[in-house]
Parts: structure tokens; C-alpha cells; sequence
């Protein structure tokens, strides 16, 4: 069996996805807030059968892109990069088959980990998603991530975005 069979929930987030992530302190304040444009790919072959990449946009015009690549045993997706190291399974117990459950740690800081829960709208073109950040056990950050599907033909729209910046 491979990742779409085992996996299928996830495979159902295959596409681009846009959104906004919403962080707020331990106290309830809301900290950060910027736009997010999210592809999650199953690419055909490869060193790693599932890769996701997030850009990220502020109103002040910053940019970051970030790349996840992961691999693939035990009906997990494992990463481990220069920036996180951890997995992602789907939750057996939700007879829905709404939820993936996330687990990483930041590489060099052990005191810090984090736990996520995605939620997929049964339609498929929504979804939310929320971290909880928690450092030496304490809750330090919360995330809240609202996300609408744009296209599962992540490889067009990777394509166009590639020509637009040139």
C-alpha cells in the first residue's frame, strides 16, 4: 500500500490552499497575523512522497517561503529538516475522517514542541486548523489557521505563480 492508499484523508488536502494564521499569547492577545498561500503535493516519485511548501505574507510586505518535504512508514508522514522534526497521522478515532493530528519539535530547542489538529470540511474546500505551542509543558502560543481550497492542480498553479515572477 503507499501514502494515498494508507492515508487517504491526507490525500484529500492534496492541492493549494489559501488562508490567514491568527497567533495569539497564552493571555488570549493576538500577537501575529499574516496571509498564507499552503501546496500540498503527493509528487509521483522521488526522495519523498509527500512535500509541502508555505508562503507566508504580511500587510508590511515581508515574505517567507518555507519547504517540507517528508517521508512516508508506519501511516505517518515524518519530517525532519533544518527547521522541525516530527509526523502527521490521521485520527483512527474520528469515525468522520475530518482530523489529522500533527506533532513537531524545533530542531535545536527542546523545551519547545507542538501539537496541531486540522479539521477538513466534508465538501473538501475548507479547513481549519489550530497549534498549540507549549514550551517546558506551559501553553506559550496559540495558532488558528482558516484556509479555502484554490485548485488540487497544485502543479498548474506552482507553474503560473514561477512565470508571474519572472
Amino acid at each position: 500500500m503507499g501514502i494515498r492508499e494508507d492515508m487517504p484523508l491526507l490525500a484529500r488536502h492534496e492541492g493549494v490552499w489559501d488562508g490567514v494564521y491568527t497567533y495569539y499569547n497564552a493571555a488570549g492577545e493576538k500577537i501575529d497575523e499574516h496571509k498564507s498561500r499552503l501546496f500540498c503535493r503527493f509528487p509521483e516519485g522521488g526522495q519523498f512522497p509527500y512535500h509541502q511548501s508555505n508562503h507566508y505574507l504580511w500587510d508590511d510586505g515581508r515574505t517567507e517561503i518555507r519547504d517540507f518535504p517528508a517521508a512516508y512508514r508506519d501511516k505517518r508522514i515524518w519530517w525532519d529538516n533544518e527547521l522541525i522534526q516530527g509526523w502527521a497521522a490521521e485520527v483512527g478515532l474520528d469515525e468522520y475522517n475530518r482530523t489529522v493530528m500533527l506533532y513537531w519539535q524545533r530542531q535545536g530547542d527542546p523545551s519547545l514542541y507542538l501539537y496541531e489538529m486540522i479539521q477538513l470540511a466534508d465538501d473538501g474546500q475548507t479547513r481549519c486548523r489550530t497549534w498549540h505551542w507549549i514550551r517546558n509543558g506551559l501553553l506559550e502560543t496559540r495558532t488558528a489557521i482558516q484556509e479555502k481550497l484554490v485548485s488540487r492542480d497544485w502543479a498548474a498553479v506552482e507553474k503560473k505563480m514561477e512565470a508571474d515572477a519572472v
